[in-house]
């Protein structure tokens, strides 16, 4: 079919059924109903309430249209399910049997096309399918039926469906006309209840199951790393997470302060509520404010309208402030009253506005010294430091450098499509030592620069970033430093495939390309021995 000869939405289809003239002289004059119609337009008008609406409207199809059965069906766009929401004529287990799904039957038609669809004679048309199971085959074979869609621009939403005694092809296509004024007349109260009734549920549905993700996601349980000090972490955040007590959590740069924090929130009461994170040091001092406790239309140049701060945006939840030790003196006042009184103004407003928020703060500077030095309000301090959680950095975790390691080459294999890499030994043995200043971001970092910087899927030692490599092979100009670098990853290679082949020198030689005499040579040069692979993964 020609894009000009497509049928468009709110066209009427008659299928071509050729009933005999109506033998009946029903005496119908559908100019009576211009009052009736207007009346039901200001009703839906004034009062939208949909359940209003449609008693009319069923009303009017029963008393002027000489219908027999009546049925407003609603849609449902995000399974495809068309379900009668109001009827007349029909029983509630026949209404209940009235569901469809997109493009079936004469309903599912309708509302696929978004086009009016008059049946003369449900007799003869194969694609009426009776689901409703209301129409007696011998008394209702001369009903003719009539479905127009509900539409809110090029949406469709419903359907209006009728039943009538008589099958004039006249009567029909007005009758077409009067049920799609109606169906105007319905539309926004359709679109309403729709909104905040069955798509209301669907969203609050998929609204939880987004809380009870990332609430699985931060879950202290799920915060990787076993040793023994971040044991000591786990049990201060279940316990804290009972209460509604200010947290101030301490660190080096790096170490997961902003991931404990989120676990807090998503672990307490109020995990339903917002949770609001904000950078202390990331805008200068003239926004900050602006930023934490909103302004009023005019307070400042550029205040074109009223604007809710980040307090105000995390009342009901939790509210993160990062880096909290670089606030000006000026700014921890206002802050240290939002700590007590849990209130606040706009700025350049007098009304005081009201929260019950959570405050977790968090800092990688020594607090204690900076009110020593007078750079840090002391009442501020105490009031902040009312339960303290301390992350530990990397160099005091252990073997959690190796499990942290493992995780994100799990991680960026996924993200970069790659098969798994795995990090040879000599590599770990440099990731284990090194003293990691930027803690958990900066192994995220050297992970992700060594996977890309890998050729054969296995991280070696040479991947890895210069500050992290021994002395002796830096690469430096010193004299003996190329060999010192050659005869690492000759070091790398053979204890990679030893370790691969769990100590079979004939298969880890024919693997680097020697002969198990040669293998052997340069094992006896390392002070290698095949045995210590055996038991290695």
């Amino acid at each position: 079919m020609s894009t000009e000869n497509k049928p468009k939405r709110g066209t009427v289809t008659i299928h071509k059924v050729d009933p005999q003239p109506c033998e009946l002289d029903l005496g119908e004059c559908r100019t009576n109903l211009l009052p009736l119609l207007y009346e039901m337009n200001q009703i839906a008008t004034e009062t939208g309430d949909l359940s209003t609406i449609l008693n009319i409207l069923l009303q009017l199809m029963q008393r002027h249209l000489k219908v027999v059965r009546g049925m407003v069906s609603l849609y449902e766009p995000e399974d495809g399910r068309i379900f009668i929401h109001e009827s007349f004529g029909l029983t509630e287990e026949e209404a209940a049997r009235g569901f469809y799904y997109l493009g079936e039957g004469i309903t599912g038609k309708v509302v696929e096309t978004g086009q009016a669809i008059v049946v003369p004679r449900i007799s003869e048309e194969p694609a009426f399918l009776n689901r409703t199971r209301s129409r007696d085959v011998t008394q209702d074979k001369r009903l003719s039926f009539i479905c127009v869609p509900i539409l809110r621009g090029k949406k469709v939403m419903g359907t209006i469906s009728a039943e009538r005694i008589y099958d004039n092809r006249g009567l029909l296509e007005l009758d077409v006309e009067v049920l799609s004024i109606l169906a105007t007349t319905t539309a926004q109260a359709v679109e309403l209840y729709l909104l905040e009734n069955v798509r209301k549920v669907e969203l609050e549905n998929e609204n939880r199951l987004l809380r009870l993700a990332l609430k699985a996601r931060f879950k202290p349980t799920n915060i990787i790393g076993n040793a023994k000090p971040m044991q000591d972490v786990y049990q201060l955040i279940e316990k804290v997470t009972r209460s509604k007590a200010t947290v101030l959590i301490l660190g080096e740069s790096g170490v997961g302060k902003e991931l404990v924090a989120s676990a807090i929130h998503y672990n307490s009461p109020s995990s339903n509520g917002p949770f609001v994170k904000f950078n202390c040091a990331a805008l200068p001092e003239s926004i900050i404010e602006s930023e934490l406790f909103g302004h009023e239309r005019g307070a400042f140049t550029g205040a074109a309208n009223q604007r809710r701060g980040r307090f105000e945006e995390a009342d009901g939840g939790s509210i993160f402030l990062d880096e909290v030790g670089e606030l000006s003196l000026a700014m921890q006042a206002k802050l240290l009253r939002v700590l007590q009184e849990k209130s606040f103004e706009r700025v350049g407003g007098n009304a005081t506005i009201k929260v019950s928020l959570r405050i977790l703060a968090a800092t990688n500077r020594n607090l204690q010294e900076m009110v020593e030095k007078g750079s840090f309000r002391e009442d501020l301090y105490y009031r902040l430091n009312v339960f303290p959680i301390t992350i530990p950095p990397l160099r005091d975790r252990g073997s959690d450098i190796v499990t942290l390691a493992d995780y994100f080459v799990s991680h960026f294999s996924a993200e970069m499509g790659l098969t798994a890499c795995r990090i040879s030994t000599p590599a770990l043995n440099m990731l284990t030592a090194y003293h990691w200043p930027g803690n958990v971001r900066e192994l995220e970092n050297v992970i992700e620069r060594a996977m890309l910087l890998s050729e054969d899927g296995v991280i070696h030692g040479h991947n890895l970033p210069p500050s992290m490599q021994p002395p002796a092979s830096a690469g430096d100009a010193a004299t003996g430093g190329l060999d010192a670098r050659l005869e690492t990853i000759e070091y790398e290679m053979i204890v990679g495939a030893m370790k691969q082949h769990r100590g079979n020198i004939t298969a880890a030689a024919e693997q680097l390309g020697l002969t198990r005499r040669i293998l052997g040579l340069r094992m006896a040069k390392y002070k290698m021995d095949n045995k210590t692979f055996r038991q290695s993964a």
